[in-house]
């Protein structure tokens, strides 16, 4: 077993960047030549191009992906104490616009085998107060979009999909159909943050829809609540994507299959390493949806995790553990209606995930000395 020369990282943005170092450098000049920085012709031509690979009548950029998820929540009128449903198992951003926006968030499980919320515990934390719903796309693939539309129409509540880490994935339905991850619910949201599947060189984010009404109001509200410059119809906030940004995405946005394909090749390189492994459960795939790895993911069986990682990084390896603490048991976010216990796939998954490097630049021999440098941690 021979280390690569090149260092391993948990996502590789230089050797993409390289890639495309020609294209990027003369998009990024062509906007300093123009100096249209906010709002410019590179901005728009992104919303239109995005707009035609979602499948979606409109996308909204804006300053990044916890932004948009705000905006969403402002455009449906959502008012303080109302409950919106969401994940356990997420990035702090899902849970932290509810309650900055003075909603209350009602936390559930998620499913043990793709990580993904479980629509029963939707169904059982529905009250009179809940509102919306906010199913996390984790780790590149969908939350179950079409048992989730159904409670949704059962109850009258809107759904929000944050997208952040599963653009360009596909959600199957039943009769054969399939969207985009993003384009189901009332309102998709998404961040370009640099690590993401589709990721710029600083922030940013979108907002989609099919709602022509919804857009108008989310735009509106993106941009000081105005429509009209220096004429304001509603409170809002300053949340642009910048024309640098845009720029990036664009020439990105064209390669986001291909990403996709590189992000499975090596997932799949994995599974065929660890499969069947006593201590190793590899990821599931959802039969409902594409998976596009934004992480790969394994759950360790009676493994002492932090030794791994620490062989691991005697080795030069990096690997990540995403999420080490549940959101019911963060310090912000304590509530006395959630205890400890009350979630145990979350806080098993919490205790037993750990994540390997993944993204589009892992080769043959990378991934060979990871997966012969894993395997060796349980031989030695």
């Amino acid at each position: 077993m021979t280390k690569t020369a090149k260092k391993i990282q948990m996502v590789d943005l230089k050797s993409q960047y390289e890639k495309i170092k020609i294209e990027v450098d003369a998009a990024i000049q062509n906007v300093l030549d123009n100096t249209a920085f906010i709002n410019g012709p590179e901005v728009k031509s992104f919303q239109a191009e995005l707009e035609q690979y979602l499948g979606v009548k409109h996308v909204i950029p804006c300053a990044n992906g916890t932004d948009a998820l705000q905006i969403a929540m402002m455009a449906l009128d959502l008012k303080p104490g109302d409950e919106v449903i969401t994940a356990d198992f997420t990035y702090v951003a899902t849970a932290e616009v509810i309650a900055l926006l003075g909603l209350k968030p009602v936390l559930v499980d998620v499913v043990p085998n793709t990580f993904e919320i479980d629509v029963k515990a939707i169904e059982k934390a529905i009250t009179p107060k809940t509102k919306a719903i906010v199913p996390v796309h984790l780790f590149g693939q969908c939350a179950d979009m079409e048992a989730i539309m159904a409670l949704a129409k059962k109850y009258n509540l809107y759904v929000i999909e944050d997208t952040a880490q599963a653009i360009g994935a596909n959600f199957k339905y039943s009769d054969g159909r399939s969207k985009k991850a993003g384009t189901i619910g009332t309102i998709g949201c998404t961040s370009f943050f640099p690590s993401k599947n589709l990721g710029c060189y600083g922030d940013g984010g979108a907002i989609f829809t099919n709602d022509d009404t919804l857009a108008a109001k989310i735009r509106i509200i993106a941009n000081h609540g105005q429509s009209v410059q220096y004429v304001h119809d509603s409170i809002g906030v300053n949340s642009r994507l910048d024309s640098i940004q845009a720029a990036v995405l664009r020439i990105k946005l064209r390669d986001l299959d291909t990403y996709a394909a590189a992000r499975n090749k090596a997932a799949n390189f994995y599974d065929q390493a660890f499969a069947n492994h006593p201590k190793l459960k590899t990821p599931a795939r959802a039969k409902f949806s594409d998976h596009v790895f934004h992480q790969y993911t394994l759950q360790l069986i009676g493994v002492d995790r932090n030794a791994l990682r620490e062989f691991l990084a005697g080795k030069e390896i990096p690997a990540m553990i995403y999420y080490p603490i549940p959101l019911h048991l963060q310090k912000a976010y304590l509530d006395p209606r959630y205890k400890a216990g009350d979630f145990p796939i979350t806080e098993k998954l919490c205790d037993t995930v750990v994540s390997l490097p993944m993204h589009t630049e892992l080769d043959e021999e990378t991934l060979n000395y990871i997966t012969d440098t894993v395997l060796e941690f349980f031989n030695k």
